[in-house]
């Protein structure tokens, strides 16, 4: 059960989130690997990305390894958000999605993501010259609206349809919220009732229980896994798989996991670089434990152990030597 998005239909109705730090190539093509219905780039910024400027290029990776392969773009000047179309496409993009949801000071502050919200016209401006300048589907990111007293979702929903916009995805958050708080799913029935495009409701899932409570409240067409995937790249596959069986994958076994973080380890330092990636993979490998403690796998105390053995090591190889180990006395620990 997929969603169309212009000519392209996804897989499933649970995609993978843009997070900045977390969703590089190396996650995404894990997650995509393992079954979820779509898996969007980290947020790029337009002008850098026309200007060439290394870590926006590395952003919009993986058209060799995705498919559909979708990059974020983000930007507060038409002009640069329709070249940043151009370039993202000469990458292979095949969904361009627009980033007006981000609550970062640091983007927001530059007017851009969810700051856009603050001014519909110019906002509009934006999804204009995206649209026009796309020969691919156009998706638009956005939150409720800056705060509370300006819920205008469904407005820039609504203005969004109208200049082509393919598809809407909407956090159950203000800006001013930031991921404070619960995601009201329920607000976003109000955007449902502004579009007939598909949408996709985010925020808080994390599993398919809660999936089909975020369906049920927002009446959305899918449900985008943001946070709840750290430490797992496979989780929205999963997810799909519970909501609707024979659309997703598995939860995969103890030996699984293994080799998926192992893989997920091996790929960061490819992509990264070996000093660099060392740092990368840290985060990912201390949600990795935290959710084997989660499970009651671990204790938290022998949580605590791994971390300081395995998040303070420069070598990669002792590194990839004790995620085996780790795995290795959790399954003996499991069997017993």
């Amino acid at each position: 059960m997929g969603i169309r998005i212009g000519p392209i239909e996804t897989r499933n109705r649970v995609f993978l989130a843009p997070m900045s730090g977390v969703t590089d190539e190396p996650f995404r093509a894990l997650a995509h690997a393992h079954g979820a219905g779509l898996v969007v780039s980290e947020m790029v910024a337009s002008e850098e990305l026309v200007n060439a400027r290394p870590d926006m290029l590395r952003r919009a990776l993986g058209a060799e390894s995705l498919s559909p392969f979708v990059i974020q773009l983000a930007g507060r000047e038409p002009h640069w958000m329709a070249e940043g179309v151009r370039v993202a496409q000469d990458m292979g993009a095949e969904i361009i999605d627009i980033n007006m949801g981000c609550p970062a000071r640091e983007v927001t502050g530059g007017l851009s993501g969810s700051a856009l919200m603050r001014n519909l016209d110019h906002a509009e401006k934006l999804i204009e010259a995206t649209v026009q300048a796309a020969s691919v589907p156009v998706t638009l990111k956005m939150r409720l609206g800056w705060d509370h007293n300006s819920l205008n979702a469904p407005e820039l929903a609504r203005r969004a349809q109208a200049q082509g916009v393919a598809l809407v995805t909407v956090h159950g958050r203000t800006r001013c919220q930031f991921y404070g708080g619960k995601a009201d799913w329920a607000a976003i029935a109000r955007v449902r009732e502004a579009i007939t495009i598909p949408l996709i409701a985010n925020g808080d899932g994390a599993s398919a229980d809660d999936a089909r409570q975020m369906l049920a409240k927002s009446g959305a067409d899918g449900v985008m896994i943001g946070r709840g995937a750290y430490g797992r790249p496979w989780w929205p596959g999963v997810i799909a798989e519970g909501l609707d069986p024979g659309s997703g994958a598995a939860e995969p076994s103890l030996g699984e996991e293994s080799r998926i973080v192992a893989e997920h380890h091996e790929r960061i330092l490819i992509a990264h670089g070996s000093h660099h990636g060392n740092r990368v993979a840290r985060k990912h490998i201390g949600w990795s434990i935290t959710r084997l403690a989660e499970r009651n796998l671990i204790s938290t105390e022998q949580a605590s152990e791994w971390r300081a053995a395995l998040l303070r090591s420069n070598d990669n190889c002792a590194v990839r030597d004790g995620l085996r180990q780790l795995f290795d006395t959790v399954q003996e620990m499991a069997a017993a």
